[in-house]
């Protein structure tokens, strides 16, 4: 096995940083000769990648000191704009002074044949951590999670819609599970198996609604799972453009159609009491933390709308009705959480479940009933803004993170309400 290769189940964190050394010494290698190119890249608040190209021979001595990324990638809009906030935003924003971004060597994945991409770890120059980086929250609480003597290991799949040039979805109906009808997709589906072979799919099928796609990846480390998820929508997007096509990952396509974000979760432990704490605490704890299943205006369309996202809070087996859905065997069961859209952040997703099924773990809960309907998430953006400013969110994931996330709620809203938008204008025909 490479240190480059994606080993299924848990792995912790000292495994990780045991694969970063055995892979710096290859990457070293390969960044000494002139042509190959280093992709340098940090996930973003916004579920995707900040980045910056480097080429040989410099890029072998950025495997080992790092390199310069300005610090407002982790306060600025989905359009690179900084944040208007103040608090512990503003660290990242006085100045625009660089952070420094260390290459996680475990990463590395060829994007073609001179150049590849690392995943990295934001750090302030004193060798702090960026607290707001989402790679820094997720290390956070695999770290606590640690301290349990547990290791989680996830699976992510994502839900996409293929678009032709002009917006039209490139099936023009449902194709779920379907081989006929999947013709227009074929030829860039073949580009993009091809592009994802080192990513470790574990399946890719048609999905429910018109140009709807669904690839799983399989189980690993969850920061792996995450990056890894990053790295295959980076991937469908540069095949998609290169047959003329766009790849969408709105969570809601669609009033009444749903791109999700399905995370399949499992513990380095066979105690299903363990497991049932893990659960009851998401359950306790899914509601306050809304805002990062759902970060947009749009996530709130698929959370009312879609048939299969379901806003109510509550566990069933085998059920995909449920938020939280228990599957696998009984000797290696595991946890479906449906709640996030294709638009979350999985880093963040990932340890937002983390810091609450582990608080679950700690205070010994039990899941109720199966079926049972405890609560809701948050059905607006105005209310999962109020629910970060209460504390339950603070307490789990820190303040910092929290006054974040308020940050960019507050700025999704104000985008919103400064936007004129196709059903203003329909109703406003209508008052003719």
């Amino acid at each position: 096995m490479t240190p480059f290769a994606r080993p299924v189940g848990p792995r912790s964190l000292a495994a990780r940083a045991a694969a970063h050394r055995e892979g710096a010494e290859v990457l070293r290698r390969v960044f000494a000769e002139d042509g190959n190119r280093l992709t340098l890249l940090v996930p973003d608040p916004h579920a995707r990648f900040a980045a910056v190209e480097l080429a040989a021979p410099f890029a072998a001595e950025v495997v080992d000191t790092g390199y310069g990324m300005c610090s407002y990638v982790f306060a600025w809009t989905p359009e690179r704009a900084p944040l208007p906030e103040d608090g512990p935003v503003s660290r990242y924003l006085d100045g625009f002074g660089d952070l420094r971004v260390r290459p996680d060597a475990a990463t590395a994945f060829p994007l073609d044949e001179r150049t590849w991409a690392v995943v990295g770890d934001a750090e302030f120059g004193s060798g702090e951590p960026a607290g707001l980086a989402p790679r820094t929250v997720l290390r956070k609480q695999l770290a606590v999670l640690e301290e349990r003597g547990l290791v989680p290991s996830a699976g992510l799949e994502h839900e996409v819609v293929f678009r032709d040039a002009e917006g039209v979805p490139l099936t023009s109906h449902g194709v779920d599970y379907a081989v006929g009808g999947t013709e227009r997709l074929a030829p860039m589906l073949a580009e993009l198996r091809s592009a994802t072979a080192g990513l470790g799919v574990e399946s890719a099928r048609a999905e429910c609604h018109p140009g709807q796609y669904e690839v799983v990846l399989r189980h690993r480390d969850a920061l792996a799972a995450c990056d890894d998820a990053l790295l295959l929508q980076l991937l469908t997007r540069r095949v998609a453009a290169g047959h003329g096509a766009s790849a969408d990952y709105l969570a809601a396509p669609e009033s009444g159609q749903g791109n999700s974000c399905h995370v399949h979760l499992s513990l380095s432990t066979s105690d299903t009491a363990v497991l049932g704490a893990f659960l009851a605490g998401v359950l306790r704890d899914a509601r306050s933390l809304t805002a990062v299943w759902a970060p947009t205006w749009n996530s709130y369309v698929r959370l009312r709308t879609g048939p299969f996202s379901p806003r109510v809070l509550r566990w069933g087996r085998d059920d995909r009705t449920c938020a939280i859905r228990w599957c696998g065997t009984e000797t290696a069961p595991r946890l479906e959480f449906r709640f996030a859209g294709a638009d979350a952040q999985p880093h963040l997703v990932v340890a937002a479940l983390l810091a609450a099924g582990t608080a679950g773990i700690a205070d010994e809960l039990a899941p109720p009933p199966a079926g049972t309907r405890v609560g809701e998430l948050a059905a607006s953006p105005w209310e999962s803004l109020a629910l970060l400013e209460q504390g339950r969110f603070a307490e789990l994931l820190g303040d910092d993170v929290a006054a974040q996330q308020a940050a960019l709620l507050r700025e999704e809203l104000e985008a919103a309400l400064q936007t004129v938008t196709d059903l203003q204008r329909r109703r406003g025909i209508l008052r003719a």
